[in-house]
């Protein structure tokens, strides 16, 4: 890159004055912030990320250096924009399933009703209340190591942790468990799919030099 391209150290200057300015914002908008999720924070806190960013590009352009900074983004490329020390967080997964084996997930279901009289299994029971058993009787974890001895295939996942404010009322959000989700809360995401492993085996067939 040629020094034409370069930023320059007026720019570079520039940028550090923003990230300056923006870190005052921040502070005077927490200084007088009415609550955990004061609107004003999440601005500032926002500008200050973005001009970050910025300082850190320019900086790295110009001269081969980067800050020390990291604004917490989730893996999705969604900004962050949650408290910066949450006091509460939640923990939110999703695994899909496919039902490969019918008939081995019920048999499954019928050996553990034979040994729980708790477990309510009618007799031509079908996958339906053969899930509502398993799950009953094991942990989902469990069932997530074992998926294979219940006649499952594993197909898509995701662990979000978001963070909130205060622990909820016992109770307060059952009625509509996953409502409440937002992207800008996420503190981590972690996903698990097929096709990443697709991704890294393309990526390894570019590296392989061709004969």
């Amino acid at each position: 890159m040629s020094d034409a391209a370069l930023p320059t150290v007026a720019e570079v200057r520039a940028a550090a004055e923003a990230v300056k300015a923006a870190l005052d914002r921040h502070l005077a908008a927490v200084e007088r912030r009415s609550g955990d999720d004061d609107p004003d924070v999440y601005i500032a806190f926002n500008e200050l990320a973005a001009a970050a960013e910025e300082y850190d590009e320019l900086l790295y352009e110009r001269y081969d250096e980067v800050t020390p900074f990291e604004i917490p983004a989730s893996e999705d490329g969604v900004p962050y924009a949650g408290p910066a020390e949450p006091a509460a967080f939640s923990v939110l997964i999703r695994r899909d399933y496919a039902v490969a084996e019918p008939q081995r997930l019920v048999a499954q279901a019928e050996r553990v009703a034979a040994h729980d009289r708790d477990s309510d299994l009618v007799d031509g029971a079908g996958t339906a209340e053969a899930l509502g058993v398993l799950f009953g009787e094991y942990e989902p974890d469990e069932i997530a190591s074992r998926y294979k001895e219940f006649g499952l295939e594993e197909g898509d996942s995701t662990l979000w942790i978001t963070a909130g404010g205060e622990a909820p009322e016992p109770g307060e959000w059952l009625s509509a468990p996953f409502d409440h989700a937002d992207p800008e809360h996420v503190l981590h995401r972690f996903d698990v799919s097929s096709v990443f492993d697709d991704e890294d085996e393309d990526e390894e067939a570019e590296l392989e030099p061709h004969r």
